[in-house]
């Protein structure tokens, strides 16, 4: 008998050192020492971001309310990524006062732009900086810097800027294509619209290669109809798809007031993807040229023709070493319409514009086959295309 209250003694004197014991770790021990493990897509464990390592944009962007749908989530996610992207853009003129002769600074206007690469180079309309004599590019940290003009495209309606700022403030803005978009697509449009910044607009592509004037007179073509709200100070800014890829850059509106009426126009990616680099590197897309002036659409229909009539031919250039024949008064007074070209290689050639957009295909150096209607019978002939000066 005494033996078995020996050992419920001894066994209860073991269980109070045992739960003592425990309660003393506790004490000592911090809580949460092991790392805390989240589920990834593949529902593998990864440790937990801890507090320190979280990105910066964590703190910034607010919490999405719950009762958001899928849809509003993804555009919202969408316009957070795209904003740092996007630029608002100023210009201003000098004036010399004419009694003081003191130098003033006069605001010109404003638009918006975006961020093409890390290099600190900035893409917006040629109609957005057109005449100013200053730029300056706000981020969408609210920093401003002083732009230098890099290269222009009148033509295209297109600019590059390039401003000093440094490369963890540039986020370049994920490039997409354009010959593959369908009307009814989704898109999206950021920009400063009335000086507005980080202003966003929806809306579907409503039309696809539609033809608009740039700011030289030639046409533009293949540019993208939205009925995505575009309005003064929008011109310059990105035109994106739902993954917030690069479709077009916003440039022109249609509307009596000024103000949106539901049809914008965007110049496709895939026009501004190949004049960029150009602009970069040259300043001016390096077009080929024939050596030829010709007469202006309204001559040509006044006149009844279909094609571009040669008016002149430049000297020494490929149009007289392959003997094209220029307009020119002969000795009576009368005018001699010179050749008209209606096709280069396998491209019909019905009115001037259509030669400008024919020859981008081309390189200086390239050798083509022009065929011109001279004295009422066509006429094949090779040139070397020559550098548009």
């Amino acid at each position: 008998m005494k033996s078995i209250f020996r050992f419920l003694f001894w066994a209860l004197i073991l269980g109070i050192g045992f739960f003592a014991g425990t309660a003393w770790q506790s004490k000592t021990t911090p809580p949460n020492t092991a790392p805390q493990v989240a589920a990834d897509a593949d529902g593998k464990g990864q440790p937990a971001t801890s507090e320190k390592e979280k990105p910066a944009s964590a703190y910034n962007a607010p919490p999405m309310p719950p009762a958001l749908n899928v849809q509003e989530k993804a555009v919202i996610r969408l316009f957070e990524s795209a904003t740092p992207s996007v630029a608002y853009i100023t210009t201003s003129r000098f004036r010399q006062d004419y009694w003081s002769r003191n130098v003033m600074e006069i605001p010109q206007g404003s638009g918006s732009g975006f961020v093409w690469s890390k290099e600190g180079y900035v893409i917006t309309n040629f109609h957005v900086i057109k005449g100013a004599d200053k730029a300056k590019v706000t981020l969408s940290d609210q920093s401003t810097w002083d732009a230098t003009l890099v290269g222009a495209a009148p033509e295209k309606d297109l600019a590059v800027l390039k401003i000093d700022a440094p490369r963890r403030a540039l986020k370049p803005i994920p490039v997409g294509q354009s010959y593959n978009l369908l009307v009814g697509q989704s898109v999206y449009a950021i920009g400063n619209p009335f000086g507005l910044d980080q202003t966003l607009t929806t809306g579907i592509i409503s039309a696809l290669g539609r033809e608009i004037q740039s700011v030289s007179g030639t046409p533009i073509r293949d540019v993208i109809q939205t009925d995505a709200a575009i309005n003064p100070g929008n011109s310059g800014g990105p035109l994106l798809n739902s993954s917030g890829q690069l479709i077009g850059v916003n440039t022109a509106i249609y509307s009596p007031s000024g103000a949106s009426a539901g049809i914008g126009f965007s110049i496709p990616v895939d026009v501004v993807s190949w004049v960029v680099p150009e602009l970069i590197e040259h300043g001016r897309i390096m077009r080929p040229s024939l050596g030829i002036e010709i007469a202006t659409a309204k001559t040509t229909e006044r006149l009844g023709l279909n094609g571009a009539l040669i008016i002149e031919i430049i000297k020494g250039g490929a149009a007289e070493k392959a003997g094209l024949q220029p307009t020119y008064r002969d000795r009576t007074g009368h005018i001699r319409l010179g050749d008209t070209i209606v096709a280069i290689n396998d491209d019909e050639v019905k009115v001037g514009g259509d030669l400008i957009l024919i020859l981008e295909k081309y390189k200086p150096g390239d050798r083509v086959k022009v065929k011109v209607l001279r004295n009422d019978e066509e006429v094949d002939v090779e040139l070397v295309l020559d550098e548009a000066r």
